[in-house]
């Protein structure tokens, strides 16, 4: 009898174990030449690429917790990194309230650079999170994560692993 009621509840936690990992969504369309894996199934998708604008968006719950955007960017054969940081950095610049922050080097399916800043929308203090992550000397991906920065430094882990999981498809 107790070695049935062991059973029974490894097979529990087993099932358990099973579907928090199931849980885990990816990101892939034919309209993209990328994909990704989403942590947790919080994060929804708010813009759909397509054949003319190849844009990716999700956002955590809502917008403030965490907002993702997936662009590419064509750079200059033989342009460094800090170059295509810098050109995003001008862009930045303009925000209310706006902080750089450190520079840092990151590795995962693709590496690249990883890029912290603050500002202020609507009186609340933001962040943003972009990974540069290069996919040959002509092509950069940024996943620029947006959102109250209380809530994006609770979210590091996950956008971590959105930015390691992210690759490019293979080509049959």
């Amino acid at each position: 009898m107790k070695f049935t009621k062991l059973l029974l509840s490894i097979a529990a936690c087993l099932l358990f174990a099973v579907s928090a990992f199931a849980q885990a969504d990816s990101f892939s369309d034919a309209d993209v030449e990328y994909s990704f894996d989403l942590p947790e199934a919080v994060w929804k998708q708010t813009i759909k690429p397509s054949t003319t604008s190849p844009n990716v968006e999700y956002v955590y719950g809502d917008r403030n917790s965490g907002h993702l955007e997936v662009r590419k960017i064509a750079i200059k054969s033989g342009d460094l990194m800090a170059d295509t940081i810098s050109g995003e950095e001008q862009r930045l610049q303009f925000l209310p309230g706006y902080v750089a922050g450190k520079t840092e080097n990151f590795d995962g399916a693709l590496d690249g650079k990883i890029f912290n800043y603050e500002f202020i929308r609507s009186g609340r203090n933001m962040s943003g999170r972009f990974y540069f992550l290069k996919a040959d000397d002509k092509t950069v991906y940024v996943l620029r994560f947006t959102g109250m920065s209380s809530k994006l430094r609770s979210l590091r882990n996950q956008t971590d692993s959105i930015a390691r999981t992210f690759n490019l498809k293979k080509i049959k």
